[in-house]
């Protein structure tokens, strides 16, 4: 019996007649939904029951089902050869509505799963425990395996690389610091993508080679430039798989550094100063400003101006471009705003219980905003021009 015959038998003057309420409507839709589920199946058994020799019917048994009407129990036909396999509702299925969906959908927000299981039983009138719903929320760890192991494009433009520190439990069962480090790659088309995340207590070159090699064994040929916060370890690490690769390190990271070494009653004054360094037109100019701010605050803050000095030629990458370029690769902002957006949802939480609930909670939130992320980065076409020229022998190949 198809569902559209079960749906013209159906009296719905005589169903009218014994609404009163909502709640008079919710139960009828459910002993409504009950019976077609259970007609639909009856339908099924029959059809098995005469398309194969010697197999009989053997009654019912009894099975539990979560439904947008609350949870029911469903009388399933069976046969004497345990050999008839449902197809309405299959064998071990237990939710035949969007429960599940809305579940991770409400845990990708940020609610706990106290406050989700309350939801659902508002919403659904259907009973679940914490660990059934942290059941329904682990359906996501195949799929965030696949993900962190799909294959990449074969060159990123442009690749950023930023960490966040969350609170961790441990096996001890005390939560420490651990950092979740990020890939944030622009490919040809000017389109991001979270190329994949990572988990460690400490950074260092080892981590980092690590990565890297993941990276090319995924399938990345060639990075052409890279823009990261003061990763250590990560300049060495990256130019030992990808030689050819510019590493420009944040400005924004390296200012907020230096401020925290200036009293603040020199702030204003060091700041205008600092200001004719990064933003001088070339890096000439800058190399000069950068000597009048070691002449004239050298002696008084010698931690800053050496970090400036050490790290001038990662530093200092930005300037051998146009406008366009130095503005999307001497910050890391792009990741930043990614961080921004993970933070709100990750905030409410005091720490994660381990490593696989921070992951799943942050790739869900990234599954959100990578909704987002069909539009082109500003000014793109002029960049990706930009880069034709002065990495010509390198994009050739991969424009054709």
């Amino acid at each position: 019996m198809t569902k559209e015959a079960i749906l013209n038998n159906v009296d719905f003057k005589e169903l009218a007649k014994g609404c009163k309420s909502t709640d008079d409507i919710s139960k009828i839709t459910k002993e409504f939904m009950k019976n077609m589920i259970e007609s639909m199946l009856k339908a099924e058994i029959e059809e098995f029951v005469e398309n194969n020799d010697n197999i009989s019917k053997n009654g019912y048994y009894s099975k539990k089902v979560r439904s947008d009407s609350g949870e029911m129990e469903l009388n399933i036909p069976r046969d004497r050869k345990s050999e008839f396999e449902p197809q309405i509702v299959k064998k071990g299925q237990r939710e035949i509505s969007g429960i599940d969906e809305k579940i991770i959908s409400m845990y990708a927000r940020g609610m706990s799963l106290r406050d989700i299981e309350k939801q659902i039983k508002e919403m659904y009138d259907v009973e679940m425990s914490d660990s059934l719903i942290s059941r329904i929320i682990n359906k996501i760890i195949p799929e965030i395996e696949e993900w962190q192991n799909r294959r990449l494009e074969p060159i990123y433009p442009i690749v950023y690389m930023d960490a966040m520190v969350f609170k961790v439990k441990d096996d001890s069962g005390f939560y420490r610091n651990k950092s979740l480090h990020f890939a944030i790659g622009i490919n040809l088309e000017g389109k991001k993508d979270l190329l994949g995340m990572w988990i460690e207590n400490n950074e260092g070159a080892r981590f980092w080679l690590n990565i890297v090699t993941e990276l090319k064994n995924r399938g990345i040929e060639d990075i052409l430039i890279t823009s990261v916060d003061g990763l250590k370890g990560f300049s060495d690490a990256i130019n030992s798989v990808f030689p050819k690769t510019v590493v420009q390190k944040c400005i924004i990271h390296q200012i907020r550094y230096s401020m925290k070494y200036v009293g603040s009653k020199y702030q204003k004054e060091f700041m205008a100063d600092l200001k004719k360094v990064y933003k001088a037109p070339t890096k000439n100019a800058a190399e000069k400003a950068l000597f009048e701010l070691e002449k004239k605050w050298g002696e008084k803050y010698p931690i800053v101006i050496n970090s400036w000095k050490n790290n001038w030629n990662e530093l200092s990458a930005y300037f051998e471009y146009t406008e366009p370029v130095r503005r999307i690769i001497y910050t890391t902002n792009t990741i930043e705003g990614f961080n921004r957006q993970i933070r709100k949802i990750t905030k409410t939480k005091g720490g994660f219980n381990n490593d696989d609930s921070l992951k799943k909670l942050v790739y869900l939130v990234y599954r959100n905003i990578s909704k987002k992320w069909q539009k082109t980065v500003p000014n793109w076409a002029e960049i990706i021009s930009q880069f034709g020229i002065i990495f010509q022998e390198r994009l050739e190949p991969y424009l054709r």
